[in-house]
């Protein structure tokens, strides 16, 4: 419970921080998202090479063991 109200009180002190009767942030978000937006699609780029990757890998694993007629694991 504590931390659903916390939760709400910094959503709540986030919105106040950007609307322009409160401190006007708004501009430095949009420079901050616009900075870190290439950085994030890198990094969500990466895992799902690394998502992909595994999954080829699994996929020829699962067919080396239907292939021997070895039960699978799980």
């Amino acid at each position: 419970m504590k931390a659903l109200i916390l939760g709400i009180v910094i959503t709540i002190a986030a919105v106040c921080a950007v609307i322009p009767a409160g401190l006007n942030w708004w501009g430095d978000v949009l420079s901050f998202l616009r900075g870190a937006l290439p950085v994030i699609a890198v990094f969500i780029g990466l895992i799902a090479v690394f998502i992909g990757i595994t999954d080829i890998k699994d996929r020829a694993q699962a067919k080396k063991e239907e292939a021997s007629g070895e039960p699978g694991q799980g």
